[in-house]
């Protein structure tokens, strides 16, 4: 069974606050033509939504009846993801996202970077809805760990690194993200100190594994937005090309990079077993080993 085929089963589990969130995006969107349509048709492009599924997931393993204000949050973190990937493609000079073409392959780069702005602006309006300076202040901090990771890795280009900074780079772009998440998802459930901690934890180390898991795969096949190895071509120096201190020749680090994956997803499953076992905690279990197999 595929990764994908394998995504979409577990997805299913939030089939239905998955199409709420993407109604509230699209919602949200009031901007002139051509770009309304572009935003429509990357919206409703598929999508892993791997942040409001995990998050749509630990509420009902909790069995927390997911509310109007959790989809506005989830909402919020899909339109920055999706404002991230808008710069990250003008940054990359990629052509395609999602299997349709970029904004700014379409209309310049100008209007690229005007228009992830314009997303950002959305989702901290929907922040600030939520009115809770605590959330707020987790998404100020997350978007400028974003900025800053990408800064840092924009300087670092054509070095090989050490692991240390390979992993912080890596909390930066995506960690934070997703611990920002399920935080906040959190602080609207009303979580104590220890359960909030239990939470950033479990979505930190999840966010690593992921980042792991793409650049792996970056090395080792192609998808439909970036190309296998362009990240070297780039001067993007992951995890297999530091273990094994080499661009050309990095095989040997392959595996230790897989090592390196599984033991943040080991920590996850950690994380999980202080909850009570039901169909929502398997399928996070699911989801975990997903990314330690594909």
């Amino acid at each position: 069974m595929t990764f994908k085929t394998q995504y979409l089963k577990i997805q299913k589990y939030a089939h239905e606050e998955l199409s709420i969130i993407e109604s509230k995006i699209l919602l949200s969107l009031k901007t002139r033509e051509p770009l309304n349509k572009i935003f429509n048709d990357l919206i409703k492009a598929p999508s892993k939504h791997i942040r409001s599924l995990i998050v749509i997931l630990f509420n009902k393993m909790m069995n927390i009846e997911i509310s109007d204000k959790h989809l506005e949050l989830l909402s919020a973190i899909e339109l920055v993801h999706t404002a991230s990937l808008i710069h990250d493609d003008i940054i990359d000079k990629s052509e395609y996202r999602r299997g349709i073409k970029t904004i700014s392959s379409q209309l310049g780069n100008k209007l690229g970077v005007i228009s992830g702005d314009y997303l950002l602006a959305i989702a901290m309006n929907k922040i600030a809805n939520l009115g809770s300076a605590e959330i707020l202040k987790n998404f100020s901090k997350t978007m400028y760990q974003m900025c800053i990771g990408e800064i840092n890795q924009n300087f670092d280009k054509f070095k090989i690194g050490s692991i240390e900074n390979y992993i912080e780079k890596s909390k930066n772009k995506t960690g934070y993200l997703f611990e920002t998440a399920l935080y906040s998802n959190g602080i609207i459930n009303n979580n104590d100190k220890e359960e909030l901690k239990h939470l950033k934890n479990f979505a930190m180390n999840f966010g690593i594994a992921f980042q792991i898991r793409d650049d792996l795969n970056n090395l080792l096949k192609t998808d439909d937005s970036k190309p296998a190895q362009n990240d070297i071509k780039e001067g993007i120096y992951n995890a297999p090309v530091i273990y094994a201190n080499s661009v050309k020749d990095y095989v040997s680090g392959i595996e230790k990079t897989r090592y390196l994956l599984n033991n943040y997803i080991n920590i996850c499953l950690e994380e999980l077993k202080q909850y009570d076992k039901n169909e929502y905690k398997n399928a996070l279990e699911e989801l975990l080993e997903l990314l330690r197999n594909d």
